[in-house]
């Protein structure tokens, strides 16, 4: 199946449909998102081709602001353009965006979250169980046994374990690496050309946000959250010592508890990590708080990725450009994996956890169609008990 001039075998209201599902049910953060639309969207449904799933996850690698929702967005362009985009995102964004306000709305009014963190204890850990079988077939489809994608794959999963984040020239540097081994330069016009593209609004968005630092809070929350959304590369994950940083640290709208508990509601509820910002939002300034950091923080994303798809489907059959989006993709699931092994380390943290991790990976191993929302309402309910009695 190739782009838009054979028949769409979907229809647009699918495609949202589908998007709402996975905002609604989609656990483990940017991790095991991407590696559910790859299970559903390429392998299952037949939907969208493998090129254009790794030319989407290139953008969305190579592009600020959170990978999940960038990807999905990239996802509904493949067949219907900007509509298809926007639909797509705001489609995926939203469910998780209602379920942070209702979060929020019992945080103000009941003071702190200890259940909430009694069953996050659990759903963490099944979690991790998730995204660890999602790395390893992302890693077996993608890599295989190519030796210099195996490198390129060693070398960034070993770089986000040591660093605990993500580093775009690794990124870049895979790209062209491997576009010089597997396709020597004919046409590097077209890389420096798109690859300028994101950054050339970069400036114009940081000129916006800094001369008018002054004002109310909706304004700086508006400010600071387009920063967040404009400047931090890597997965949803990534953002977080950034806003520690401004919410915490130069601003004072939360304290360290607070903006714990603001990951810990992102973490448990499904969709984006990123949907954190909506939580902060709304212990900021209540509900209008809420609307504009989401909107600060996806506005950016959905602009990185909408202003280069064009060029990346035109471009993206060259040799030259496939290679480097085959180097890029290695380094992408490299990372992947070494934030699998990031979250690990702090989800499981004794032998219950251990063995919720262990028993998620196991079912999914062995039983193919046992649903992820059963899975999760099951170790929800084991780490309630866990926390609670033993």
């Amino acid at each position: 199946m190739n782009h838009s001039n054979t028949t769409v075998p979907y229809s647009l209201r699918e495609l949202i449909l589908y998007f709402l599902k996975l905002g609604t049910w989609g656990f483990g953060g940017p991790v095991a998102l991407a590696g559910y639309m790859h299970r559903d969207l390429v392998e299952d449904k037949q939907w969208i081709s493998e090129e254009d799933y790794k030319e989407g996850l290139t953008l969305a690698q190579l592009a600020p602001g959170p990978l999940a929702a960038q990807l999905g967005i990239y996802m509904g362009y493949v067949h219907y353009r900007l509509l298809g985009a926007t639909l797509a995102g705001l489609a995926f964004v939203f469910p998780s965006f209602l379920m942070v306000l209702g979060l929020g709305f019992i945080y103000v009014h009941w003071q702190g979250i200890p259940w909430m963190q009694a069953v996050f204890y659990g759903v963490g850990a099944a979690v991790i169980g998730i995204i660890g079988t999602s790395a390893w077939k992302l890693t077996r489809k993608s890599v295989g046994s190519n030796k210099v994608l195996l490198a390129i794959y060693i070398i960034t999963a070993a770089y986000t374990v040591w660093q605990e984040n993500e580093n775009i020239w690794l990124f870049l540097g895979a790209g062209i690496l491997y576009w010089l081994l597997k396709a020597p330069p004919g046409k590097l016009s077209f890389l420096r050309k798109n690859a300028a593209i994101p950054k050339s609004l970069a400036p114009s968005l940081l000129l916006h946000i800094t001369t008018a630092t002054q004002g109310k809070t909706l304004w700086q929350i508006l400010l600071y959250f387009t920063k967040a959304g404009a400047f931090v590369f890597g997965s949803g994950l990534a953002i977080v010592p950034f806003l520690y940083g401004g919410v915490v640290k130069e601003y004072g709208w939360l304290n360290e508890q607070q903006f714990l508990d603001a990951v810990a509601v992102a973490m448990i509820t499904p969709g984006p990590v990123v949907i954190t910002v909506g939580f902060i939002g709304y212990l900021t300034a209540g509900f209008p708080g809420a609307c504009i950091a989401a909107l600060g923080t996806f506005f950016p994303c959905y602009l990185f990725t909408v202003l280069p798809a064009p060029y990346f489907r035109k471009y993206g059959k060259h040799p030259g450009i496939k290679a480097f989006v085959d180097g890029v993709t290695a380094a992408a699931i490299g990372a992947i994996s070494g934030a699998v092994v990031v979250l690990t380390k702090r989800s499981l943290i004794d032998a219950y956890t251990i063995g919720i991790a262990a028993l998620t990976a196991f079912i999914l191993w062995r039983f193919k169609k046992v649903p992820e929302p059963l899975i999760i309402a099951v170790a929800a309910g084991m780490g309630f008990l866990a926390r609670t009695i033993f």
